[in-house]
């Protein structure tokens, strides 16, 4: 639904043209749902006009494409679009070449984070992350060479007279940045300068992707540590020297609030004593984070050493992320009687088998953590139904489960539709990403060969049995998918 006042923004903004030039007289009040409006309908030239006249000190995203009572539908739970993002970008460029109307408060801080990035899929009308900090990166650079001409026709002024040069109020832009090999060089050049620039880049997010470790040092290095809230590094193959080394500049962020530090192939499993002394210079700088409250050490190996890694936090972690590290019953007995276990809101399991001897800790996990756990991905964990059922009365006690994570696990249709029916008793449940049923394949055991091709015709059937067990059960409004890579499974923030 949406208000009056929104359906009218719509309407002024369906000519560009007259709306641009309409913006100087309208009243301020307006701007707000103008600007959801302009970015829902892909109005470019309004929202570059917009964000050029923005009349307050704040334009952040996540205040004005929020849920509101003018309109219902929320844009940052929505793949972006390019046209949208760059109108932004362009808007800005244009505040810094034209001075804006004279107003009592000036932009001082563009607000960018919040997007909800493109994902897996390949998308060519959304905008990833690292497109977005390109555009940023490259508004910044322009910024700083609008700033040196100015700079050199001050000097030319003392030698004649000039007409007088428009100089722009510092604007901070506060972004997610995804940094990889191709876009280190000059995203290293614009953090180096932004101090200096009519735009200064402030980074809330940061995500490395296949950096060498030297690079990633550096870049860590150029990040203010009063406003970094997330350090992602995904596939930097780290090892333990390495992580070692890295952590010495990640404790610098005493407002850092989740490390992810996945695909960095940490092997803690029998260390020589060099390594031992790494480890614990590692332990020792984790316990420098007081404010930590996610942690992911996905594929590292971290067997029997979960306590050692976990104790050394001082604080509750709120999201443990686990996937793939070859843990042992002992490290799951540990996390079920560890203070961690009833603040956890966020728990990931996959790629742990879970179907043997860590079946019976696993369980004991689920009760810990019952109070508090709204996300649970043990995604390839070799579940069958027997150990599916006998979960059911401990998965059943986290009341405030709302994401349940399933997908390649071997499990049959009826395992499936006895999980639907014993689920009713989740309230909050929102999303089940399950596996195709192991009786939609033809030749067993699990997994199937790549060759043996799913039976569609009856995986379409199963689909709709389980579409109308949800209406009949009055639970339409929980998505049962087996879309692993969809938008749909939140991030830690969002819990």
């Amino acid at each position: 639904m949406h208000s009056l006042v929104f359906l009218c923004a719509r309407q002024v903004i369906q000519d560009q043209v007259f709306a641009c030039q309409a913006l100087a007289f309208l009243p301020q009040e307006l701007y707000a749902v103008l600007f959801k409006a302009a970015f829902l309908d892909r109005k470019t030239l309004v929202l570059q006009k917009l964000v050029q006249m923005w009349p307050f000190p704040l334009l952040s995203f996540q205040q004005l494409l929020r849920e509101n009572s003018d309109c219902r539908r929320i844009p940052l739970q929505e793949r972006p679009t390019k046209e949208s993002v760059q109108a932004v970008i362009l808007g800005l460029s244009a505040r810094l070449r034209e001075p804006p109307p004279r107003r009592k408060l000036q932009l001082q801080l563009l607000d960018m984070t919040g997007i909800l990035d493109s994902g897996y899929e390949e998308d060519l009308t959304t905008m990833t992350m690292w497109s977005r900090t390109v555009s940023v990166i490259q508004t910044c650079i322009m910024g700083q060479l609008n700033k040196s001409l100015r700079q050199r026709r001050r000097r030319a002024k003392r030698r004649k007279a000039v007409p007088p040069i428009y100089t722009p109020t510092p604007i901070e832009v506060r972004v997610d940045l995804r940094v990889t090999h191709s876009s280190y060089g000059f995203l290293k050049d614009t953090l180096q300068t932004s101090a200096f620039s009519p735009l200064r880049l402030c980074c809330r997010d940061f995500r490395a992707e296949e950096l060498p470790l030297n690079s990633t040092v550096d870049m860590l290095e150029l990040l203010d540590p009063m406003h970094l809230r997330r350090v992602d590094l995904c596939f930097n193959s780290l090892e333990l020297s390495g992580l070692c080394e890295l952590m010495a500049s990640i404790v610098k962020f005493t407002s850092l609030l989740s490390l992810k530090l996945q695909y960095s192939y940490v092997d803690l499993w029998q260390l020589s004593s060099e390594a031992e002394d790494s480890f614990r210079i590692f332990i020792s700088e984790l316990n420098k984070l007081n404010r930590l409250r996610e942690l992911n050490m996905g594929s590292s190996c971290l067997s029997g050493r979960l306590s050692q890694v976990l104790s050394a936090l001082p604080s509750p972690l709120e999201s443990l992320e686990l996937a793939f590290c070859y843990l042992l019953p002992t490290d799951l007995r540990y996390l079920a009687q560890s203070p961690h276990a009833t603040h956890l809101k966020k728990l990931d399991l996959s790629g742990n088998n879970l179907s043997g001897a860590l079946l019976g800790p696993f369980q004991a996990v689920l009760k810990a953590v019952s109070t508090s756990l709204k996300l649970l991905n043990v995604t390839e964990c070799e579940l069958m139904d027997t150990h599916l059922i006998s979960t059911l009365p401990s998965l059943c006690r986290c009341v405030h489960l709302r994401y349940l994570g399933l997908y390649g696990n071997p499990l049959s249709t009826s395992g499936l539709k006895t999980l639907l029916l014993r689920s009713e008793v989740l309230p909050e449940l929102q999303l089940v990403v399950y596996p195709f049923p192991v009786d939609c394949y033809e030749i067993l055991p699990w997994p199937p060969p790549a060759a043996i091709l799913l039976d569609e015709e009856k995986f379409a059937h199963v689909q709709a049995e389980l579409r109308q067990m949800l209406l009949s059960a009055d639970r339409a409004n929980v998505l049962w998918t087996t879309d692993v890579y969809g938008p749909n499974m939140p991030d830690y923030f969002s819990l």
